[in-house]
């Protein structure tokens, strides 16, 4: 019973550790895909970063300045930009401030039909700045997704290769083992001659 138990485990772990091994190629090609996906649908938007040098490009994207928007980190950073556009159009404020004081604006019929422009203009640039940032960081996220994928399908590649070569190897020890062990003694005598002891007075034939 304790001999079946244990093949039982050794088999178990190379059907795990082969299980693993499939698995993990097919999760980094899963997640090289995926990358592919976010590339082309970043490189469709055709979004570029300002030139280097310009007053567009803040301090911090510098290191981006005319470089088209197809992975994460750049989408990342190009939202990063928008964000900092936004304050600069806002004086700070987010779309949900502006659009307030806008509506505010609006109520109030002695309101100039000058400030209520401007205050429309900046509502309109937040909106679309949030939403074109939203879209950026939904790229990111993916983009991240997608290294994640990468990384677990290594680490189930490496684990299940480790894990079915130590099963393979319990295995064929365990089947040598097997074979090595002395043949059980008392096998059945071919003949009534065998079956006589010494002291015993049986002739063959009777």
């Amino acid at each position: 019973m304790l001999h079946t138990a244990r093949a039982l485990v050794r088999w178990l772990t190379a059907l795990t550790g082969f299980a693993l091994l499939i698995a993990g190629p097919i999760m980094i090609g899963v997640g090289v895909s995926g990358q592919h996906q976010v590339t082309d649908q970043l490189t469709a938007q055709q979004i570029t970063f300002p030139a280097k040098g310009s007053s567009g490009l803040p301090a911090a994207q510098a290191a981006y300045g005319g470089q088209p928007v197809t992975t994460g980190d750049q989408a990342k950073a190009f939202s990063d930009m928008i964000e900092t556009h936004i304050k600069e159009a806002t004086g700070g404020l987010t779309y949900s401030q502006v659009s307030a004081q806008y509506l505010a604006a609006s109520a109030d019929k002695t309101t100039p039909a000058a400030t209520l422009t401007k205050l429309s203009g900046e509502r309109q640039t937040a909106f679309m700045g949030e939403s074109l940032r939203g879209s950026l960081l939904s790229a990111y996220q993916a983009w991240q997704i997608t290294y994640l994928v990468i990384g677990l399908g290594i680490a189930f590649t490496g684990i299940g290769a480790v894990t079915l070569l130590g099963a393979t190897i319990a295995l064929a020890s365990a089947r040598k083992t097997r074979q090595e062990q002395p043949t059980a003694t008392g096998s059945i005598p071919d003949t009534a001659a065998t079956l006589a002891e010494p002291g015993l007075n049986i002739k063959a034939g009777q």
